[in-house]
Formats: C-alpha cells, sequence, structure tokens
C-alpha cells in the first residue's frame, strides 16, 4: 500500500492533479473537502456545521475529519493506497493520521508539495467561483484569508513531514500535464524505493 499527501495551498490544484494521479496509479482520493461537501449537501449535523465554519474561511474540528478518514480507509482495506488532499491541515492532524495509519499497519510515504505563488493561487481561485458553483470562492478576501490561516496553521505540516525526509517540492506553476509529469516523475521514484 502506498499513501501520498499532495500538499499545497488552497488554488494550488490538488484537486485537478488528484483526479489524474488516483487514475494513473489505482489510488483511493481521500478530499476531506469531498467528504465534508457531501454532509453539506445531505444537510446532516456535520454538513450544516462544516458550512458555517468554511463559509467564515474556519477549518472543521480535526476529531471530526480523522473519524471520516478511519471509516473510509476500513471501507477501502485492500486498495493500492490512498492519496490525501487536503488533509493533514495541522501538525496536530497529522500527528493523529499518523497514529490512525500506524493501527491500520500502514504510513504515509510522500508528501508532494505544489508550490504557487500567492497571486496566481488568489487569481485561480476567484475564477473557480465562475465554474465551480462554490460560492466561497468568489470572494478575495475570503480567499486572503484562507492564505494566511494555511500559512499560520497548514504551512507547518510541511515541516512536521520534512522531518521525516518524506517531503518533495514539486513546481506547482505551468501547465496540467506538466505538473502531472512532474508529480508522476517523483511517484514513481518513491514507488521504486518502497518495492
Amino acid at each position: 500500500m502506498f499513501n501520498l499527501v499532495l500538499f499545497g495551498p488552497p488554488g494550488s490544484g490538488k484537486g485537478t492533479q488528484s483526479e489524474k494521479l488516483i487514475q494513473q496509479y489505482g489510488l483511493i482520493h481521500l478530499s476531506t473537502g469531498d467528504l465534508l461537501r457531501k454532509e453539506m449537501k445531505a444537510g446532516t449535523p456535520l454538513g450544516n456545521e462544516a458550512k458555517s465554519l468554511i463559509e467564515k474561511g474556519q477549518l472543521v474540528p480535526d476529531e471530526v475529519v480523522v473519524g471520516m478518514i478511519s471509516s473510509a480507509l476500513d471501507a477501502n482495506a485492500g486498495a493500492n493506497g490512498f492519496l490525501f488532499d487536503g488533509f493533514p491541515r495541522t501538525i496536530a492532524q497529522a500527528e493523529a493520521l499518523d497514529r490512525l495509519l500506524e493501527l491500520k499497519k500502514t504510513a504515509i510515504h510522500k508528501v508532494l508539495f505544489l508550490m504557487v505563488n500567492e497571486e496566481e493561487l488568489i487569481t485561480r481561485l476567484v475564477g473557480r467561483a465562475k465554474t465551480s458553483g462554490r460560492l466561497d470562492d468568489a470572494d478575495p478576501d475570503v480567499q486572503r484569508k484562507r492564505q494566511d490561516v494555511y500559512k499560520n496553521e497548514t504551512l507547518p505540516v510541511a515541516g512536521y513531514y520534512q522531518n521525516q525526509d518524506k517531503v518533495e517540492r514539486i513546481e506547482g506553476e505551468g501547465s496540467i500535464d506538466e505538473i502531472f509529469d512532474r508529480l508522476r516523475q517523483s511517484i514513481d521514484k518513491a514507488m521504486a524505493e518502497e518495492a
């Protein structure tokens, strides 16, 4: 089982690249954003609480997210591996994920960090609002707040995994295919080392 974290700020292309990577490698895509949006669309109590927090640019509590991930891992126990997209967002989440994976006799093997400059991120996110139906994407001020939350709370996660020698920085600007080729080269090398 090969487990991968696709890491980067909001708007760095994690969702786009995740789709290509799961097709290429047969990984199960675990996007906490998708799991939460599913809950919000269903109007569950969790979904309603999450919607309120997300609209304010805040994060959903760790125990909720870790619980959803544990269920997803159990439901796909025979998978080739998992691609984590949008999680972990904090060091506490990274530690919780490591503990969860250890209980399930696996680990994170590689963290691919998509590097994109901030103005490009804001432009991408505001543009995405026109096609995604995600109203929270349309406001540049909300996007700047998200970038600040990312820098303060999520960016330290890269340091956490760097201490485990699992991070590789990938240039996240260019065409979708150029970025995918960079990711694929890194994954192929990591998988060969694991084999």
